[in-house]
């Protein structure tokens, strides 16, 4: 079982994450972490995921250095993230909105993806306090264990 994971269960994994992800990129959700983690699981079987992969993983290791760099920085991205909660908490008591329409479509008076959705913002907003905890621990100057 566990070769079959390897070969065939990951990359049916990866690009079942890759293609719900790429929807959420666009509905509220963790749609960035969901193909990255996709992407992930289909580095070892194609080149183009491990060259991805290199380049976003630089990418993410840069952006969360720089972000932490400032009290300011950091205090952005916790606001960030508690917003990110906060608005997945009303998301979750579904609150009447107004109708109104948005490039011919009709919104409301129920918030769009109901309660997946509010669940995914706040699910979004718990592990970008995770990540800014890290990346502080890791390289906020005077702070443990910096990498240099």
């Amino acid at each position: 079982m566990a070769r079959w994971f390897r070969r065939t269960g990951s990359e049916v994994l990866g690009w079942t994450l890759v293609v719900i992800g790429l929807v959420l990129l666009v509905l509220p959700g963790p749609g960035t972490l969901l193909l990255l983690a996709g992407v992930a699981l289909l580095a070892p079987h194609y080149a183009w995921a491990r060259r991805a992969m290199d380049h976003l993983h630089d990418a993410a290791v840069e952006a969360a250095h720089k972000s932490v760099q400032t009290k300011r920085g950091i205090a952005w991205s916790a606001l960030s993230a508690c917003a990110l909660v906060a608005v997945g908490v009303v998301w979750l008591v579904e609150p009447q909105i107004p109708v109104f329409h948005l490039w011919k479509f009709e919104v409301g008076p129920e918030l769009p993806g109901g309660r997946p959705a509010g669940a995914g913002l706040m699910a979004s907003g718990v592990i970008a306090v995770a990540v800014l905890g890290y990346s502080i621990h890791r390289w906020y100057p005077g702070a443990g264990t910096q990498e240099k």
